[in-house]
C-alpha cells in the first residue's frame, strides 16, 4: 500500500523525486566535479512507525525504505536485480522460489556498529513477526505463500507449515500456493524484508519505534536524527554491501506544513534545498519563470492514482454540517444510488481542480481517469486500458475517453441526465430537499482548500446547489488526518466524500489496485466507509449489497483463479476495472508526476519502480551543484527511454 498518502504528500511534494526517479546514473553528462554529497528537501508528516514489515503508510515507508534491503531491488531501468540475494531460481511448476544470499552482509545499529550478519533465518523471522504484529501489508503475500493464510487465521499454530524456510544460513526458500508470474516484484515490499530475531526479542514492543534505535539497518542509510515536526536526517551506512552506489553521504528533510508553497523555491534559490516543487497557480510563479525559466522541468506521470471516494456506510458525524437525521438519511440514500454517484463524477471539472496545483498550463498533465493506469500492463501487446474501454461499451462510459492526461469524465450534460434519474429514484425512497456532502479540508493548506473549492464550484454549478451542496469541513491538519489518512476503519472515516486517498501498486499485477476494494478483504475499504464483509455488521453488509460490491468480488475471484495465462488473467481483471469505473464508488483524479519543479538532482539516477518501495530510495541518486536544465533533462530522458525500449524488446525474445 505504498501509495496511500496524505493529500499533502501528493499536492505539496509531487514531482520532485519523480524527476530523478527513473534512469541510469550513466545517462547524465554531469561531471564528478559538479556533484554534491548531500541532498536536502522537506517532508510533510512525521513517520510514526519504522517497523517495515508492518506499516503501509508512505509517510513511514518513504523513510524506512532507505534503511533496509530486501532480496531484490529495482535498477535504473525498472529491472529486478539481486539485493540481499545474489541469485535465485524457480521450480518448473512455478511454485517454489529459492534465493541465495550474499555472504557477509551486516546488520548495524543506530550508531553504525555491526550487530550481526544477515542470514536466511532472518527472512523467516521477518514474516513470522509480520503476522504476530498484524501487519497492514500482510495482504500482499497472505494468499500467495503456502500455509500462510491458515496460520494467520489460526487454523494452525505451527509456523513451520508456512512456505518459507531457511535451507541453510544463506539460502531461503518460498513455496507458493499457485504460480505467480509477478511474485518477485513482491520482494521489494517491506513485509518480505528480514528481521534479526535477537534484536526483535531485545526490543520487544519497542521494535519498529519511530526512533533511530527502533530497528537495525542493512540498507544504504542509517537514521542519524529525527525530531518531530522538525527534521529527519540520514547518514550513509559505512557497512552497506553496495556502498559504491550510494553517492549521497547525507540526506536532510525539514518539516513543512504546506502553508507557504512559494517558500520552497525561495529556499532552493538560497541553497537550502536541493529541489523545489513550483506552483504555476501561485503568485510567486512569475518570479520562478523570470529567474529559472530554463530550469523548470515537468515530470512524467507515475503509476499512482489519487482519487475521491464516497463513504458508503458513514457511521461517524463529528465533522459535519448536517443538523438532522433526515439530512443524514437523505445523503446516505443518495450515495448508495449509482446514478447519483455518476452524476457527481460527470459534474466534476478535474482540469480546473488540478489547475489549483499545476496552473492552466499543466492542468491536464497528471490527470487519470481509470483507477488502474491504462498502460500498467499489456494484453496481447495492447494497453490494459484498451480492453477496459471495450468492456465499458454498453455502460455510462461508452463514449468517455479514459486515457491519461485529459479530462474525459467532465460531461455536464451527462451529469444532469444521471442526476435526473437519481432524483426520480430517490424521491420514491422519501428523499426530499438538498443533498449535502461533507468534504473534509485541511484549513492550513492553500492548495488543498483551493482544490476543494474548485470541486464544490463545478459540482454545484452543474447539478444545482439546490440539489447538491458540498459542505467543506475546515479542519486542523491533525483532525483532517485523523478522519482520512490515519483512519483504519470504516467508522473512523468521518465524511461523505473525501479526496484524501490514493494508491500506488505493491507489485506488478492489476490485482494490486483492484483488490483493495474487495469487500471480503480489501485493504482500502475503510476509505469507502466499509470494513471487510467478515465483520458481518448489518449496515456494512447492506452497503456492499446496495452498491453491488458482492458482484465485484466475484469478478476478482474469477480473475485471481487464472494463473497460467497472463493475457487471460489481465483480460479478466479488465472486466473488474470496468465494473469499478461504472460503479462510481470512487473517482480517479490524478497521478504523481505531471508537475513542475526545479532541481539539482541529476536526471534519471534513481531506481525506476512502478511498485514496491524502491522509488522512494535515495540509493543511486546523484545531486549536482547547479540546477538541471531542460536540455540536460530531455537528453537524459531520451537516452533512458531508448534503453528501456531495448530492454523490453530483449525481454520479448527471451
Amino acid at each position: 500500500m505504498k501509495g496511500k498518502k496524505s493529500w499533502l504528500a501528493v499536492t505539496f511534494l509531487a514531482g520532485v523525486l519523480l524527476l530523478a526517479g527513473c534512469g541510469s546514473q550513466k545517462s547524465s553528462s554531469s561531471s564528478s566535479s559538479n556533484l554534491a554529497s548531500s541532498y536536502s528537501y522537506v517532508y510533510t508528516a512525521d513517520p510514526d512507525n519504522f517497523d517495515y514489515t508492518v506499516s503501509s503508510r508512505s509517510t513511514n515507508s518513504d523513510i524506512y525504505s532507505n534503511f533496509e534491503d530486501g532480496l531484490l531491488e529495482r535498477n535504473s531501468y525498472g529491472q529486478l536485480k539481486g539485493a540481499l540475494a545474489k541469485s535465485w531460481s524457480v521450480s518448473k511448476d512455478g511454485k517454489t522460489y529459492t534465493y541465495h544470499l550474499r555472504k557477509g552482509v551486516k546488520w548495524v545499529d543506530s550508531e553504525g556498529n555491526p550487530y550481526a550478519t544477515v542470514k536466511a533465518q532472518d527472512f523467516v523471522t521477518g514474516l513470522k513477526h509480520a503476522v504476530a504484529a498484524k501487519s497492514e501489508t500482510l495482504y500482499v503475500v497472505q494468499d500467495s505463500i503456502k500455509g500462510l493464510d491458515a496460520y494467520v487465521n489460526g487454523k494452525t499454530k505451527d509456523f513451520s507449515t508456512v512456505g518459507v524456510k531457511a535451507v541453510n544460513d544463506y539460502t531461503v526458500q518460498y513455496t507458493l500456493n499457485k504460480p505467480e508470474s509477478y511474485w518477485n516484484s513482491k520482494l521489494t515490499y517491506g513485509v518480505m524484508f528480514p528481521v534479526n530475531a535477537k534484536f526483535l526479542a531485545q526490543k520487544g514492543k519497542n521494535f519498529g519505534k519511530a526512533s533511530a534505535d527502533g530497528i537495525l539497518y542493512n540498507g544504504p542509510y542509517v537514521l542519524s536524527n529525527f525530531t518531530s515536526k522538525s527534521v529527519i536526517e540520514f547518514t550513509k551506512n559505512a557497512s552497506y554491501w553496495d556502498k559504491k552506489h550510494v553517492y549521497l553521504k547525507t540526506v536532510k528533510l525539514t518539516y513543512n506544513d504546506g502553508s507557504n508553497p512559494d517558500g520552497l523555491y525561495k529556499s532552493f534559490k538560497n541553497g537550502d534545498y536541493s529541489a523545489a516543487r513550483v506552483y504555476p497557480s501561485s503568485a510567486g510563479y512569475k518570479d520562478v519563470v523570470k529567474e529559472s525559466k530554463n530550469n523548470i522541468i515537468w515530470s512524467d506521470q507515475d503509476a499512482s492514482t489519487y482519487n475521491f471516494t464516497f463513504n458508503l456506510n458513514r457511521q461517524s458525524y463529528t465533522q459535519t454540517s448536517k443538523t438532522t437525521s433526515k439530512q443524514k438519511s437523505n445523503t446516505r440514500k443518495a450515495i448508495l444510488n449509482r446514478d447519483f454517484r455518476l452524476a457527481v463524477q460527470f459534474a466534476f471539472n478535474k482540469t480546473d481542480y488540478t489547475a489549483q496545483l499545476n496552473g492552466k498550463a499543466g492542468a491536464t498533465k497528471a490527470l487519470r481517469n481509470e483507477f488502474t493506469p491504462p498502460s500498467f500492463v499489456t494484453i496481447n501487446g495492447k494497453n490494459f486500458g484498451t480492453q477496459v474501454k471495450k468492456d465499458l461499451a454498453s455502460t455510462a462510459f461508452s463514449n468517455v475517453n479514459l486515457a491519461d492526461a485529459q479530462d474525459g469524465t467532465y460531461k455536464p450534460a451527462k451529469a444532469k441526465e444521471y442526476l435526473a434519474k437519481a432524483l426520480k429514484t430517490l424521491k420514491s425512497e422519501g428523499v426530499t430537499g438538498t443533498i449535502h456532502l461533507d468534504l473534509p479540508v485541511d484549513e492550513k493548506s492553500t492548495i488543498n482548500l483551493n482544490e476543494a473549492k474548485s470541486f464544490k464550484k463545478s459540482v454545484e454549478a452543474t447539478l444545482g446547489k439546490k440539489n447538491v451542496t458540498i459542505d467543506l469541513q475546515l479542519l486542523s491538519d491533525d483532525k483532517f488526518n485523523a478522519i482520512t489518512y490515519y483512519a483504519t476503519t470504516g467508522k473512523a472515516s468521518d465524511y461523505d466524500i473525501s479526496n484524501a486517498s490514493g494508491w500506488s501498486p505493491d507489485y506488478d499485477d492489476p490485482s494490486t489496485y483492484l483488490e483493495i476494494y474487495n469487500p471480503a478483504s480489501g485493504s482500502n475499504l475503510h476509505t469507502l466507509g466499509l470494513d471487510p464483509s467478515t465483520s458481518k455488521s448489518a449496515s456494512n453488509t447492506a452497503a456492499i449489497k446496495a452498491t453491488g460490491l458482492d458482484e465485484y468480488e466475484k469478478l476478482l475471484d474469477k480473475a485471481e483463479a487464472i494463473t497460467q495465462n497472463t493475457n487471460a488473467r489481465y483480460k479478466a481483471f479488465a472486466k473488474a476495472e470496468a465494473w469499478l469505473t461504472n460503479s462510481g464508488i470512487q473517482i480517479p483524479v490524478y497521478s504523481l508526476g505531471g508537475s513542475p519543479s526545479v532541481t539539482k538532482v541529476v536526471p534519471y539516477t534513481k531506481p525506476y519502480a512502478q511498485s514496491g518501495l524502491d522509488s522512494a530510495r535515495f540509493k543511486y541518486m546523484k545531486v549536482q551543484k547547479t540546477a538541471v536544465t531542460k536540455a540536460q533533462y530531455n537528453k537524459a530522458k531520451t537516452a533512458w527511454e531508448a534503453k528501456r525500449a531495448k530492454i523490453a524488446k530483449a525481454d520479448e525474445t527471451n
